[in-house]
């Protein structure tokens, strides 16, 4: 396997064989890596369409699509250790407005983007779906627009 460039050092998952997702979701899972081009404003978008987490109350599987937008400032996010991030919430029980929060709290925290969305459509239960939608930094919310 060839050495990783020092740029690239602190990425945990890449290039690694590792089959077990984290218990819970934490952003010291979301590894980052130096934004090549940082005075460029941009937009990265990540879609997450097998998306599950637990009903807080009856412990019932939610599904639903996740959509993460964002401009990096220095930092971008590593795929891979998204996935690992995203997939930790398939045991966590949480209401669908907590989770696209914690989603986009934890983004922040991660990359310190310059902005950033998360979408979320969650499934049908009883006949009604859930969509919610977090910006940061909350302008953005006011300008999102409605169907």
């Amino acid at each position: 396997m060839p050495k990783k460039s020092a740029k690239y050092r602190n990425l945990r998952l890449l290039g690694k064989s590792i089959s077990q997702y984290p218990d819970a979701p934490t952003p010291a899972t979301l590894d980052t890596f130096p934004n090549a081009h940082p005075r460029r404003d941009y937009w990265i978008r990540f879609d997450c369409p097998e998306f599950t987490s637990m009903c807080p109350v009856t412990g019932q599987p939610d599904f639903a699509e996740i959509t993460i937008e964002y401009v990096p400032d220095k930092l971008c996010i590593e795929t891979k250790s998204l996935k690992f991030y995203l997939a930790s919430f398939r045991q966590t029980r949480s209401f669908n407005e907590e989770i696209v929060n914690r989603i986009l709290d934890d983004i922040v925290k991660a990359c310190a983007p310059r902005r950033a969305l998360v979408h979320g459509e969650f499934a049908a239960r009883g006949g009604i779906s859930v969509t919610v939608d977090a910006a940061y930094p909350d302008e953005i919310v006011k300008a999102l627009p409605r169907s």
